[in-house]
């Protein structure tokens, strides 16, 4: 093997990082930094001879990403096993970003709706009969159980992506479609769920009959386009930030400021 080849504890390294996922989060790229952060030790040995493509690699991976800090193993161990198979970054990249949002929902389920809940329930009950073991078997159980879950899930991602991206090299192209169509969906599910953005404007017209009708222009958009408004401005955004090259923080400062504005002006509730 050779010296710049992972092993299976290279992926193990990598899988255990990712409880580091959060340092540096940050409303620029959310989790970016941190993913960086968890491949480094990795692209360190794959280009240890070479700091220029090493240096390509981490700016490549500091860009937005958000998902289950427990389930990420998976992730990066078969971004780790594409790059070995010299994948190209744009189709590890699709993948990655087709990824990050069912295993942010599989994972946050995971962990919020069933673990702690669970585990919480059992150690609450122990600790209200006076026994210290409750909360001690919370403490345990959930990391344990959390440490296995980085741990399985990052091994599985390295023996899937080893077994299965030669077979699928020739296809690579038309998954990496199939997964970015994935990550457009998903974002685009995020943004009608969290932009919300209605117009209280009315008009009134006559009817044949002398009586005044008065309709609501919001009523008229979701008759034609529901959720209008916030594609519209989500596209806004998408714009500013593409086109123009605005930051995250002038977007942040400008949205705030045009809400004030068309708010107080009433044209947006």
């Amino acid at each position: 093997m050779a010296s710049n080849q992972l092993s299976k504890k290279d992926y193990v390294k990598t899988s255990l990082r990712a409880y580091f996922l959060q340092n540096g989060f940050n409303y620029g790229n959310y989790q970016g930094l941190g993913y960086a952060n968890m491949l480094y030790p990795a692209l360190r040995k794959m280009y240890k001879d070479d700091d220029d493509k090493l240096q390509q690699a981490l700016e490549e991976n500091v860009e937005f990403f958000n998902t289950n800090l427990h389930f990420v193993p998976f992730i990066t161990s078969l971004h780790l096993v594409m790059l070995e198979n010299k994948t190209p970054f744009k189709e590890i990249r699709s993948i990655k970003m087709a990824l990050m949002g069912p295993l942010a929902g599989i994972g946050d389920s995971l962990v919020q709706f069933c673990l702690a809940p669970l585990l919480g329930t059992i150690g609450a009950s122990l600790a209200s009969d006076g026994l210290v073991l409750g909360p001690v078997l919370y403490f345990l159980g959930m990391n344990i159980i959390l440490f296995l879950v980085k741990y399985l899930t990052g091994v599985w991602g390295w023996k899937l992506g080893t077994s299965i991206i030669d077979k699928l090299s020739s296809m690579m192209e038309q998954i990496s479609n199939v997964a970015s169509m994935i990550g457009v969906t998903v974002i685009s599910g995020l943004a009608v769920s969290f932009v919300k953005i209605t117009t209280p404007l009315e008009y009134a017209t006559v009817m044949a009959t002398g009586e005044e009708n008065v309709v609501a222009i919001q009523s008229m958009f979701d008759a034609v386009a529901p959720n209008l408004l916030p594609v519209l401005y989500t596209a806004l955004m998408f714009y500013l930030l593409k086109k123009k090259k605005w930051t995250t923080y002038k977007l942040v400062i400008f949205t705030i400021i045009v809400g004030i504005l068309l708010s107080v002006c009433g044209l947006i509730a």
